[in-house]
Parts: structure tokens; C-alpha cells; sequence
């Protein structure tokens, strides 16, 4: 639980921005995801990219690990030539998280995926995603909502009985917020997905042979300070960061 016993500390690693202005680039984060941790005892650290020598060093030090939300993956990561729809692309970003969560899971460290960092544990696990919902499965309905507030709920999430996630939100049915254009397909090796949208798309999905390996495609940071059911999604996390 942390270094010498103290509060558990979680790893977000980092993308790379340009500050308006003056254009310096600089590593950071959506301060949700920092704040949702902090609201539950946890000690957020950031991550930038570095090489997989340092980031063993980094990993052997965390509590526990959280994928946040960003840019799409690389499409050749999962084996696909990029289509025009797919977004822009973090190759630094990619490379690092995906060496990260595989540590990670090696080391059978709590992991908390969310929005890109579900499909980033399930292309890490060989799985494969949609590059754009919209394309690739017109009959989805609309997931991309970035132009509504970031905590505006657009539709509902069932949720699979006898799952972890059940188990954690005691809730079969959730309104949720929805940010994304991509999603999973094909699961990975030992992905269970365990929620979907009412038109089938992947909402939340773990790894059952994992303490705990967990990950939602909505945004449970942006609904924290408001919603009853994305604290208990963080405090199960923290639960687990807490137990190893």
C-alpha cells in the first residue's frame, strides 16, 4: 500500500500537448481522472512516456494503474490498415501504455481502464476495435457526443448479471455519458465484456482471471462529484489498490 505502507499510489500515464501560446509541449491529464482518485484515497501519479527499463522501474513502485481516455489507438497495433475516419494518433502514447498495462497485468496489478483505456487493455490483450462506430456499424446509435457537457447521460448501459461490475455497481441498468467513436469488436484473450448499450456496443468489459482488471467505456471521472455508481466503480478500485 504505497511506499512504506501510506496511501496507495496509481499510475495515469501521460499524453503529450502543446500550450497555446507559447507552443512548449508539456505531459498531462483531464484533471477528472486525478480528482475521481483523490476522492477516494488514492494518490494519482502521472506518467510520461519512457522506455520499458524505466517504466518496470515506475510499475514495480504503483498500487495500481489507470487508463484514461484520449486519442485513437494506432489501428496497426491490432493488426488493421487505417481508414480515413479513424482520429488522430498518439504512437508515443501507444507504445508506452500498452508496454505498461501488460506489466501491469504481469505483475497482477488493480487496473481501472476507461474510455481509450478499455480499448487499449483489450489491444493489449488481442483484441481488436472499431475505428469509427458511425462507419463500421451504422446501426449503433450516436456515441460521440462531445458536444453535449462531458457529464450529459445520452443513453443507457445493461449491465450482465454475476459480473464483477455487477457486483460493484448493484445495478442492472445505468444512465451513462458517451464520448467515444471507437469501441471494442473482438475481444482479447480472457476478455469478458460484461455491459453493453441497448445497440450492442461494448460498454464495459474484465478479466476474470485478474484480481482486478476492469474497464467502462463511459466516463465515470466526469460523473464522480453526482452519480452514486461511478464512486462505487472508484471505490472498488481503491478497494483492490488498498488489498495488495
Amino acid at each position: 500500500m504505497g511506499a512504506g505502507g501510506g496511501t496507495p499510489v496509481v499510475g495515469i500515464p501521460c499524453y503529450t500537448g502543446e500550450r497555446a501560446g507559447s507552443g512548449r509541449l508539456f505531459y498531462g491529464n483531464n484533471q477528472s481522472y486525478a480528482q475521481a482518485l483523490i476522492g477516494v484515497g488514492l494518490a494519482p501519479l502521472l506518467i510520461p512516456p519512457m522506455d520499458d527499463a524505466a517504466l518496470e522501474s515506475v510499475c514495480a513502485r504503483l498500487d495500481g494503474l489507470l487508463l484514461s481516455g484520449g486519442e485513437d489507438l494506432d489501428p496497426a497495433r491490432y493488426g488493421e490498415e487505417r481508414l480515413p475516419v479513424c482520429g488522430p494518433l498518439e504512437p508515443e502514447r501507444d507504445a508506452m501504455e500498452l508496454a505498461l498495462t501488460r506489466m501491469a497485468l504481469a505483475r497482477d496489478l488493480p487496473t481501472l481502464g476507461i474510455c481509450r483505456g478499455m480499448q487499449t487493455l483489450n489491444v493489449a490483450r488481442g483484441g481488436t476495435l472499431y475505428q469509427d462506430l458511425e462507419a463500421q456499424r451504422p446501426e449503433s446509435h450516436p456515441h460521440a457526443m462531445g458536444h453535449l457537457p462531458r457529464s450529459a447521460r445520452t443513453h443507457e448501459v445493461v449491465v450482465e448479471p454475476g459480473s464483477r461490475l455487477m457486483e460493484i455497481l448493484g445495478a442492472e441498468r445505468l444512465a451513462v455519458n458517451s464520448l467515444h467513436h471507437q469501441a471494442v469488436r473482438e475481444p482479447g484473450a480472457d476478455v469478458r465484456i460484461v455491459a453493453r448499450a441497448d445497440d450492442g456496443v461494448a460498454e464495459g468489459m474484465e478479466l476474470p482471471a485478474y484480481r482486478f482488471a476492469l474497464a467502462v467505456q463511459y466516463h465515470p471521472e466526469e460523473l464522480f462529484e453526482t452519480d452514486e455508481l461511478s464512486r462505487r466503480l472508484f471505490a472498488a478500485f481503491a478497494r483492490a489498490c488498498r488489498e495488495g
